[in-house]
């Protein structure tokens, strides 16, 4: 068969299989043999061997551990309670501001995006934590849990991200430069989303509930809950800046790569968690939860190196990048053309299988247009997890509806009530991506300045 037919062949199967419903990993594996089968005229012990070689190849690399152990360091501080004491914390120091639950939400999610790499994780946990709360104080339900699916975006783009380490084991850039260009860009979401909730606080008081402004001790005595000590606010803060800066401060200053920061990390979670009373039983249940879901992404991380090579043999990527760049269309009107592609993908699978089926092939094309690599991750990171915020199947917003109803926290509350609230929080990730193409200043200064 011709390198057309083949590239032809590959494409509409695998638009078919994920269309049908097929695991991604399955799907990507697939057409990968059957390219390598084709493109060695049907020769199938060469397929096997590639397989072979392949996922050999992908799993002893020492880059690929960096995963599980983030995210055992993670569910290990999530464990811990220390996330839940913070922004208790800071939902008591901002009490006399409007709004100040929804905002105590944005900053705990900030926070918590510094100890967990998955905003699927982050969304389920400020469902538990900070929607009882906003609801006893009389919030939008549509609001505040908006403001949790929005706020919980910034777990793809505060490092360590899972989202960044797949980008840089894909692209094979450097994970500690792509974790520090998205500081700054992490911060500005952070301001917009702020700005936004306090605008909307004094707008639409209704919105934020009679009782945003009550304290505690106002509530009934059954509603009450006790409040945390302020040591023990204090021990849990310092514990998280403790990993934050022993983590991500060894990995930019070169005192470790980033697979051994992750491990340190995981030690000193494990550290918090024993000493805020975590039992051996957790520890187990931690470590089985972090391997039932790394494992899936590991898998898909060996299907995606397949898809590589399948894709550089067969010519298929050569003529994508190709038909891009052989258009008229200028460098702007190609970015929103993927960014188009990524916001589709967002509304019907996961942020890191749409990053496997596309992003060995836009970064080459970005890069030939003349964008830097490290600020397109960024913008390529934004864009991805924004179209989980994307009716009709925006991941996100379904995780934060799963996670109330699971806590019989529901109320009736409808999906689309809360894709209402989150599209303004959409609508600011597109107005930050746009931001940083203009300014890509922004997300390579940090890594230009340390490495």
């Amino acid at each position: 068969m011709f390198e057309a037919d083949i590239a032809t062949v590959l494409i509409v199967s695998l638009l078919v299989m994920v269309a049908l419903g097929v695991h991604i990993a399955v799907a990507l594996g697939s057409t990968s043999a059957l390219g390598i089968y084709l493109v060695t005229g049907g020769n199938f012990d060469i397929v096997l061997k590639m397989l072979a070689s392949t996922a050999y190849e992908s799993l002893r690399s020492y880059e690929f551990a960096v995963i599980p152990l983030f995210m055992l360091m993670g569910e290990f501080i999530g464990k811990s309670g220390a996330v839940t004491d913070v922004y208790r914390g800071i939902q008591r120091g901002l009490k006399r501001i409007p709004g100040r639950l929804a905002l105590a939400t944005l900053l705990g999610n900030a926070i918590f995006s510094f100890v967990t790499g998955v905003s699927i994780a982050s969304a389920a946990a400020f469902s538990r934590i900070a929607y009882p709360e906003m609801k006893r104080f009389g919030y939008d339900p549509g609001f505040a849990l908006g403001s949790i699916a929005g706020s919980s975006c910034l777990g793809m783009l505060i490092p360590p991200s899972v989202m960044m380490i797949v980008w840089g084991l894909l692209t094979e850039q450097s994970i500690g430069q792509i974790f520090l260009a998205g500081v700054l860009p992490g911060l500005l979401l952070l301001s917009l989303f702020i700005c936004y909730v306090l605008v909307m606080a004094l707008l639409r008081p209704d919105l934020v509930g009679e009782g945003s402004d009550k304290d505690l001790a106002t509530l009934e005595p059954a509603e009450a809950r006790p409040d945390v000590q302020a040591i023990q606010v204090w021990i849990s803060a310092l514990g998280i800046v403790l990993v934050v800066l022993t983590v991500l401060g060894g990995i930019w200053f070169g005192v470790f790569t980033p697979t051994e920061g992750a491990g340190v990390g995981a030690f000193i979670g494990l550290v918090m968690a024993i000493a805020k009373g975590m039992r051996y039983r957790g520890v187990i249940d931690s470590i089985l939860s972090v391997g039932r879901t790394s494992a899936p992404i590991l898998l898909l991380l060996v299907a995606a190196s397949l898809y590589s090579r399948t894709l550089a043999m067969t010519g298929v990527s050569s003529a994508i990048q190709g038909l891009f760049l052989d258009t008229d269309m200028l460098p702007w009107m190609i970015l929103a053309l993927m960014v188009g592609i990524w916001f589709l993908l967002g509304m019907v699978i996961d942020s890191i299988s749409i990053m496997l089926l596309t992003v060995t092939i836009f970064e080459p094309i970005a890069v030939s247009l003349g964008y830097d690599p490290i600020a397109f991750a960024i913008m390529g990171i934004i864009a991805i997890e924004a179209g989980l915020l994307t009716p009709p199947f925006g991941l996100l917003v379904y995780t934060v509806k799963a996670a109330i109803r699971a806590e019989d926290l529901d109320d009736g509350i409808s999906v689309m009530r809360i894709f209402k609230y989150s599209a303004p929080y959409w609508f600011i990730m597109l107005l930050g991506m746009i931001i940083i193409a203009i300014y890509p200043e922004i997300a390579t200064y940090l890594p230009n300045l340390l490495f």
